[in-house]
């Protein structure tokens, strides 16, 4: 009886607990030029995106907590692409039917559509009740909504996103957007851990533009972030991917997965490096009552442009090299050798997920 009763108290100590696991995935810039809303548009005036991540949705419905970058504004007709993106709502709705929890909304291209535009933005995503972090109406709402603490299978992670910079738009009235500065971001993660946080996630909009390398500005933000103390780093903007790696910190004796850029997403871009993006998916346990970050790996995916017969944007994971039209596959092999030769062989102790 009392070896019973051992056991039964063991179960009740993992199952509040003491040996949760949480697998979090991760994916770059979800982007919306004018050709994606045009091919998405149907006769009723209707945008429909089910296509477009299809293939990529069991891997995103598999975690238990998937974030991508919405690097669009939703600010309403009339839409438009580059350089200032306004997209239809259902391309927000469609990310969040595919399975994503969480959608950064602190991005160079957030205030495209001006304040109005982040206000529009967030409002439309509360309606549809997606989360998202990164942009606010006023200060009194990011006071509110910070620190960003979600419960995963019982690991209290804090999500904290900030940009470089808006293209040069500036904010005209009390919207907040999340830019990086080092006194706000530490600020930020104190307050995460005086709230309760167990693991710090930080999304970085960082880098420059067609680099496949991290600049030294990168490097240093990264070093900052690490020793601050957080367990996850995660990074784009570049529109290419850029390594990633397990670095340890000496300073707090942990691993930090650090992600420079995962690349796009979805987007209309045609220069080769840009064609496709990673996903990474990263386990946190708890461990003695610490956060643990285990088992990172990636997978890569290519963005096929439609033909124009009626079918849409589709993203096409490396493994399913079948769904590949004939008149792109130079394109999808060319996206990953380059990527694997120059990016992924430098990534550190981050493999591939060769899962189907």
């Amino acid at each position: 009886m009392t070896n019973l009763l051992s056991v039964m108290l063991l179960s009740l100590v993992s199952l509040l607990g003491g040996n949760s696991e949480a697998e979090l995935l991760f994916i770059g810039d979800a982007m919306q030029h004018s050709k994606q809303f045009q091919t998405a548009q149907r006769a009723d005036g209707t945008y429909d995106y089910s296509e477009c991540f299809a293939l990529l949705k069991p891997d995103i419905e598999a975690a238990d907590y998937a974030v991508a970058n919405l690097e669009v504004s939703l600010g309403g007709a009339p839409y438009s692409g580059y350089p200032c993106f306004s997209a239809p709502d259902e391309y927000a709705q469609q990310l969040k039917n595919d399975g994503f929890d969480l959608l950064l909304t602190a991005n160079n291209h957030c205030l495209d559509r001006r304040d109005k535009g982040v206000r529009r933005t967030i409002e439309t995503l509360d309606k549809m009740g997606i989360s998202h972090i990164g942009t606010y109406v006023n200060r009194a709402a990011r006071n509110k909504q910070l620190p960003f603490i979600v419960d995963i299978n019982g690991i209290k992670v804090a999500m904290l996103v900030y940009t470089y910079g808006t293209n040069g738009i500036n904010i005209q009235g009390d919207v907040v957007v999340d830019y990086i500065d080092k006194n706000v971001i530490k600020a930020d993660i104190a307050a995460a851990r005086r709230a309760g946080a167990q693991a710090i996630c930080v999304n970085m909009h960082w880098g420059v533009e067609y680099t496949l390398t991290p600049v030294a500005e990168q490097k240093q933000l990264a070093q900052f972030l690490i020793d601050e103390g957080v367990d996850l780093i995660i990074g784009g903007h570049p529109h290419v991917v850029e390594p990633f790696e397990m670095r340890h910190s000496d300073k707090w004796n942990k691993d930090v997965l650090l992600v420079y850029s995962l690349g796009n997403f979805i987007s209309n871009m045609t220069k080769p490096d840009c064609r496709g993006g990673a996903l990474v998916k990263v386990k946190l346990k708890m461990v003695d009552g610490k956060p643990v970050v285990t088992n990172p790996r990636y997978k890569l995916f290519f963005v096929q442009h439609p033909s124009g017969r009626g079918d849409n944007f589709k993203v096409i994971p490396e493994e399913m090299p079948g769904e590949v039209r004939a008149d792109q596959r130079g394109a999808f092999d060319t996206f990953m050798k380059r990527t694997h030769d120059l990016v992924m062989s430098k990534n550190v102790n981050v493999p591939q997920d060769t899962t189907r």
